[in-house]
């Protein structure tokens, strides 16, 4: 009974789902920044985040399942994935795939209902249906700019969390805010990449061998450390778009960790050129920490409601 538990929780790929919603949790704090330590509001604040993570987490978890349902004969091939649950048949396909159906309903009801946010519920479903039947089914298995578009699924957390805040907040309305929800989707946008691409160095045989054209499959280790700067220098560039919208604690945070992805990138790219070994896992951990960085100046930032910095010289 406990291995079939665990089977269906790996399923969800719970590792993946956690790094995403991080990036909801200051997304929401900073639609209304300030609200979370306001008398009266921080309550429903709080709530309203952790109703989020618990929706967006069952449609996270829903992708993924579906992922694993599709991706099954690859998993098979590839010594990554070779434990996976459906890899080794701990948990049959079909069942699988009402698991992901069931979770699917419960994250659109929950969004809808519990959170007070239908728009949220279509960002979900817009989230689950681009990731399976766009990156999954299509773009992994025939270009290597898979996770360049294929990406834009892991974006949307944001979303959903700004339109959550959007549904439930007087204080925010139009759609003049909305740009920085489109900055911070950008943000994710832009790091997936380099943080995937790191990940497919390492494991480049597993993706041969699975058929699988990423970028490390098909283009030269110096190709690929190449377009992980261009990307790295992109997200960097973008984090910066929301400097004057947010306060000093997030301008540090950004300025600091951006230096630092900066720095494992181009460390990476010098360390392919002057041949031998490289550890390009270095860079993939450096990327969950960089953004994590980000995500929690911006968090605290917003959270305590600080001067932002277009405030300062206007």
């Amino acid at each position: 009974m406990l291995e079939t538990v665990k089977a269906y929780v790996a399923l969800t790929k719970p590792r993946v789902i956690e790094l995403l919603l991080v990036a909801a949790i200051p997304a929401m704090l900073q639609a209304d920044r300030g609200a979370i330590l306001q008398p009266g509001q921080g309550g429903t604040m709080l709530w309203l985040i952790l109703g989020t993570l618990v929706g967006g987490w069952m449609g996270a978890a829903a992708a993924n399942t579906f992922n694993m349902v599709v991706d099954s004969d690859i998993d098979k091939v590839m010594k990554r994935t070779i434990k996976r649950p459906l890899a080794k048949q701990t948990v049959s396909n079909r069942a699988a795939l009402i698991f992901g159906i069931v979770l699917t309903i419960a994250s659109v009801l929950w969004l809808g209902i519990i959170c007070n946010s239908w728009l949220a519920s279509v960002f979900i479903l817009l989230t689950i249906a681009f990731y399976v039947f766009v990156y999954t089914m299509w773009l992994k298995r025939s270009t290597d700019q898979n996770v360049v578009w294929g990406g834009a699924a892991g974006c949307m957390p944001v979303m959903v969390g700004w339109a959550v805040i959007t549904d439930n907040s007087d204080a925010v309305t139009g759609w003049t805010h909305w740009w920085q929800a489109i900055v911070l989707f950008l943000v994710i946008f832009f790091w997936t990449p380099p943080h995937t691409w790191a990940l497919g160095l390492r494991y480049r045989e597993d993706y041969e061998a699975a058929g699988v054209p990423m970028l490390p499959v098909v283009r030269t280790p110096i190709e690929v450390t190449i377009r992980i700067i261009w990307y790295t220098v992109a997200t960097v560039v973008t984090t910066f778009l929301l400097i004057p919208a947010a306060g000093w604690i997030y301008l540090v945070g950004a300025l600091a960790a951006g230096i630092w992805f900066l720095w494992g990138a181009f460390s990476l790219h010098a360390k392919v050129k002057a041949g031998g070994e490289i550890k390009p896992m270095k860079l993939f951990l450096l990327s969950n920490n960089y953004l994590a960085v980000v995500c929690v100046a911006l968090a605290v930032d917003a959270a305590l409601g600080l001067t932002t910095i277009a405030s300062m010289f206007s």
